[in-house]
């Protein structure tokens, strides 16, 4: 197949919606499809380029400062110059559908694309596109913006959430009336070389706990400081915190004045392999977010076999149990949280028994065994049009939930 996809984050620029969509073009390279994405431009990057397969149009937008966030101008002006680009784009290639990621500012290029040149508009929705509580701009509390979304998922060919909430708040916030798939996110398995706690500075007896993700207020990391400073002076600790972002001088600010100074290190943006290996050398996963669509950054850890601690409220109640994969708190409960971070502290053998549950469960969410003749019958049913049916399948990557 022959497919266009939009999205206005793709890597190295933004977050986990731009990395999974990165992984998922990758592999449908694998699997002899044709793949552009018509992306955001960033200083330093090509404008047009071939990774892994993939064919990279990079467009030029306003005031895009930070490569780990988009500011209001670059979302607004990536409508205009994408579209301009992807009608170019079109008139000298043949595709077969269009894959739009994120409502919001992806879902206008799309949108139009679509129409124009008569293909079906698959609107793949992450999270924070229709629901971010950390925004005073989020979509679903802002009239203007949530009536753009609402156009968006009601006009799409076919809507896939990757998670639950995702799909709920979809429902809940935007009055759609139409069925929206689950088709859940997936990683691809890693390959790192093994490092010692030596080789980073790390002690061999104490509890390393770890995060990832960018320093914004949505991922919260103010209540997991809160907590780890009730734990300071009895137990041995570090909190690596991996990821870069604009929250990192309030960050550092709070360490200091909480006292932590010495127990959290801010590692910035890393390769993936210093990634993995920091996760496999840590012994515990911990996150506070407000909200996460689904939650990549779980899996990783998962893979590397942590125990993960998080609130309940978003896309990783789909995957994770609690009492098994580690522990599911209640949203905002930082007593509750630090309850559960001292008895992982304190039991050994219950962080080893959620280790290996979570290396076994995680094997069924590699993005590279995937099944996509069983999803494209159940798609040819769905949806009929077969080409329809098996670009969805393939843009998102997992069996459907009936």
């Amino acid at each position: 197949m022959r497919i266009l996809v939009i999205n206005y984050e793709y890597p190295p620029i933004g977050g986990g919606g731009g990395f999974v969509t990165r992984d998922i073009l990758e592999h449908m390279v694998v699997l002899g499809h044709s793949v552009t994405i018509i992306t955001t431009h960033y200083k330093g990057l090509k404008k047009y380029e071939k990774q892994n397969g993939v064919e990279i149009i990079r467009v030029p937008v306003l005031l895009r400062n930070k490569m780990e966030v988009a500011s209001m101008p670059s979302m607004l002006s990536y409508f205009p110059s994408s579209f301009l680009y992807g009608i170019y784009n079109c008139n000298g290639h043949s595709y077969d559908v269009v894959n739009t990621h994120f409502t919001i500012p992806s879902g206008p290029t799309g949108h139009l694309l679509s129409r124009i040149s008569g293909l079906p508009n698959v609107l793949s929705i992450h999270g924070g596109d229709i629901f971010d509580p950390s925004k005073a701009l989020s979509p679903h509390k802002t009239p203007f913006l949530r009536n753009v979304v609402q156009f968006m998922l009601t006009k799409a060919d076919v809507v896939v959430a990757q998670s639950s909430d995702t799909r709920e708040n979809a429902y809940k916030y935007y009055n759609v009336n139409r069925e929206i798939k689950i088709i859940p996110l997936g990683i691809k398995k890693p390959v790192f070389a093994k490092m010692t706690r030596y080789d980073f500075g790390l002690d061999h007896d104490e509890i390393v706990f770890c995060t990832i993700g960018r320093l914004i207020k949505r991922k919260n990391i103010d209540d997991t400081l809160v907590v780890l400073s009730g734990l300071k002076d009895r137990y041995k600790f570090k909190f690596l915190i991996i990821g870069e972002g604009p929250e990192r001088a309030h960050l550092e600010g709070l360490v200091r004045r909480l006292g932590l100074e010495g127990l959290v290190s801010f590692w910035g943006n890393v390769s993936d392999e210093v990634k993995f290996q920091l996760l496999e050398l840590s012994d515990c996963y911990i996150s506070t977010a407000l909200h996460e669509g689904f939650g990549l950054v779980f899996l990783e850890a998962m893979e590397c076999g942590l125990p993960v601690i998080c609130y309940n409220r978003g896309g990783q109640n789909d995957f994770l149990a609690s009492g098994k994969t580690g522990f599911l708190v209640e949203f905002g409960n930082k007593e509750s949280f630090g309850k559960k971070v001292i008895e992982l502290i304190r039991n050994a053998e219950l962080r080893n028994s959620m280790s290996s549950y979570n290396r076994e469960l995680v094997k069924k969410l590699f993005t590279q065994i995937y099944v996509p003749q069983a999803v494209w019958q159940k798609l040819n049913h769905y949806f009929a049009k077969s080409f329809q049916a098996s670009s969805t399948a393939l843009l998102r990557g997992e069996e459907i939930n009936e």
